[in-house]
């Protein structure tokens, strides 16, 4: 598999000297500074973020579109630009042509982020929750391209399983479909984002980062196409109970459904509505389960770079 950078991306030397010297690099991505948190936590989080993956030894690539440029590895004015500005589009991978053309600023989706982390030859994706089939989606269709680009790039993306104002049971079913290897870190329940326990058998289990690098390495190297999705519970002394939370989204939703709330708006609206419900607690908990996640990230990029797939 080759690591040669796309031509078009524009990479920090950080990350362009880590990708040329086969060093670990764990791709980033930015919608959870533009459209999941608010300001400054945002910016906070994703500084965090940078500095537990450099504590490991790898090496942090926020992903984004800056003034219509694809950008792998961002400045600490890149990030308070994305945490500011109000004319930071969403963009999913649909979407890059259309920002990129304009000349303007997206905040990559985790869709859009494998997309390009692909492109780069990063291999590791750290993220805090996939998305997946929305509740109501056999009437609506409303699925997110996180599945679907988890079936085309060779990345594998570390999330604290699917999220909950989700359709989970739907959305496993989804990846099976897809043929994307579903393996939950250490434990074998699926988590549920703001919960370790969704209720759903993980279909896989690994208990070590040496492990899940192995999988990957495999599975690329058999010519299987596409990613691997890593399930981290968060952190138990972080979460909120799953009866907590239901009820909460619950709310949330019926909130969104009376404001008429749809496509790729509902999950900023849900996420902010939720935070707002739980007084604070949820976004604590996102911040809590993305620094999980960029631990087991960033050891699973250092065992992939040494034995890395052909």
């Amino acid at each position: 598999m080759t690591s040669t950078p796309h031509p078009d991306l524009v990479l920090t030397d950080e990350v362009r000297d880590a990708l040329a010297d086969g060093r670990p690099v764990v791709a980033l991505e930015s919608t959870i500074i533009s459209h999941g948190m608010p300001y400054p936590q945002n910016v906070a989080m994703a500084t965090e973020v940078e500095d537990i993956i450099r504590g490991h030894g790898a090496v942090p690539a926020t992903i984004a579109v800056l003034g219509g440029r694809p950008c792998v590895g961002l400045t600490p004015a890149d990030l308070e630009l994305l945490a500011t500005s109000p004319d930071v589009a969403k963009a999913s991978v649909r979407d890059l042509p259309y920002v990129i053309a304009r000349g303007g600023h997206g905040a990559t989706t985790v869709a859009a982020t494998m997309r390009l982390a692909a492109l780069a030859g990063i291999r590791v994706f750290v993220t805090g929750g996939l998305g997946g089939v929305h509740r109501g989606a056999p009437e609506s269709f409303d699925i997110s391209a996180d599945l679907a680009e988890l079936t085309r790039s060779d990345v594998a993306v570390v999330s604290a399983g699917v999220k909950s104002i989700l359709d989970i049971g739907l959305t496993l079913e989804h990846l099976e479909t897809g043929g994307v290897p579903v393996i939950a870190f250490g434990t074998d329940e699926f988590p549920a984002f703001f919960s370790r326990v969704s209720g759903f058998k993980a279909p896989m289990r690994a208990d070590s980062a040496e492990e899940i690098a192995a999988m990957m390495r495999i599975k690329w190297d058999l010519g299987i196409a596409g990613g691997l999705n890593i399930a981290n519970p968060v952190p138990e002394g972080d979460e909120i109970p799953a009866e907590r939370i239901s009820a909460i989204i619950e709310q949330a939703l019926t909130d969104m459904a009376a404001l008429g709330v749809t496509g790729k708006d509902a999950t900023p609206y849900l996420l902010g509505r939720i935070v707002e419900i739980s007084g604070g607690d949820s976004l604590k908990t996102n911040i809590a389960l993305v620094k999980n996640n960029a631990h087991l990230g960033a050891k699973i990029a250092a065992e992939y770079a040494a034995h890395p797939a052909r």
